[in-house]
């Protein structure tokens, strides 16, 4: 078995240990998806996404692939694909860093502390930049509508596109039903 290989086990079984839960795809080791909660005092806490993870064949000394499968609002997630923009991981990645860097330290620190100014979802930056209320209520509707736990987040995927219906609806929509318990997380 070669280093990389021995690694790419050795950070899957950490992430594991870690109390994640690791979903692998064709039973390798390569593809895998992990159940994330969104961090505590952030207007994500109380979601969980699932995210999709590539390793490439030279891991650990280049970075994993790493993006949403469940949709979220954020302006450095593409809404559509769920890439992430995250210097750590697409640029100054290290052979130091594991894949519990990646879900305790580098994906927490994203949702955060948004960087408006390098957006992948250009919308969602532009929001926060012009009306940051209303950019706190967006982020506070997908969750609630696409990462609430134990609804099989997988369901409302962000491969997925909102109907013209769907997607006018939440600007229209001034039910205070969703207002009410939306970020608030189950006991």
């Amino acid at each position: 078995m070669s280093s990389p290989s021995k690694r790419r086990e050795m950070d899957m079984m950490k992430l594991m240990m870690s109390d994640y839960k690791v979903e692998t795809i064709n039973d390798g080791m390569q593809e895998f998806y992990v159940e994330f909660n969104g961090p505590k005092d952030s207007l994500y806490q109380g979601g969980v996404w699932k995210i999709r993870v590539e390793l490439p064949d030279a891991y650990p000394y280049k970075s994993p692939s790493v993006g949403f499968i469940t949709k979220i609002y954020h302006p450095n997630v593409d809404e559509l694909s769920g890439s992430v923009c995250l210097d750590v991981i697409n640029q100054t990645w290290s052979p130091m860093f594991d894949l519990v860097n990646v879900f305790e330290t580098f994906l927490p620190q994203l949702l955060l502390y948004p960087n408006p100014s390098d957006p992948l979802n250009g919308e969602a930056a532009a929001l926060m930049m012009r009306d940051r209320p209303a950019y706190e209520q967006r982020v506070k509707e997908y969750c609630e509508k696409y990462a609430k736990p134990g609804e099989g987040s997988e369901d409302k995927s962000s491969d997925e596109e909102l109907s013209e219906e769907e997607y006018g609806s939440d600007d229209e929509d001034d039910d205070d039903d969703d207002v009410a318990i939306a970020g608030k997380p189950d006991p």
